[in-house]
């Protein structure tokens, strides 16, 4: 038995597909609208804080321009997208820092800030492990830049220390003698 398909869904298909691939080029535009327009309401914005949070909306859009540089092995755009994702991250904390807000009193923009370094931390990481070693070079050197970023605004957030419950858990006070010290026959204490 032979099955014919119908001329009209193989048309339908055909549409389909070129709708897809109408849309996907889009996205491009989309996104590079967006970074036009982000940088154009940072120009505009003279509230530190708001300006802070655009700050850090475009560079996480540079860092996942970044990431898919890097999966297609565009080895060479890679390292200015890390470097532009970088500086905008920088320049959010710098204006955040230099507000003269206490970020223990009034968190917004700092926590922002710290959420959006904590969840690119784990990007980079995991960017990393999957970059060749010839190229890991600028990914490591910006997380680690990144990681003492992130210190600074944990440091801010909270001066007086680490919140309790958010650091390794404390040392037992008193520490069982290692097996070795133990005579034959003895049991632990």
């Amino acid at each position: 038995m032979r099955v014919v398909g119908r001329p009209g869904a193989c048309v339908l298909t055909w549409v389909v597909a070129l709708g897809i691939v109408a849309a996907g080029g889009g996205l491009h535009a989309k996104r590079q609208t967006n970074e036009q327009e982000l940088e154009a309401r940072i120009d505009g914005e003279t509230n530190p804080t708001k300006k802070a949070k655009l700050e850090i909306q475009l560079g996480a859009l540079k860092l996942g321009e970044a990431v898919d540089a890097y999966d297609h092995n565009q080895f060479d755009e890679g390292p200015k997208l890390i470097g532009s994702y970088w500086s905008w991250m920088k320049q959010a904390w710098e204006l955040l820092e230099k507000s003269g807000r206490d970020a223990s009193r009034k968190p917004q923009g700092f926590k922002d800030l710290d959420i959006t370094l904590r969840e690119n931390a784990r990007r980079l990481n995991d960017l990393a492990h999957r970059t060749p070693f010839a190229d890991r070079g600028d990914i490591e050197h910006v997380g680690a830049e990144i990681d003492a970023l992130h210190a600074q605004v944990m440091a801010a957030l909270f001066p007086g220390g680490q919140p309790k419950g958010c650091g390794p858990p404390d040392a037992p006070k008193t520490a069982a003698a290692p097996a070795s010290a133990l005579r034959p026959g003895e049991l632990h204490p």
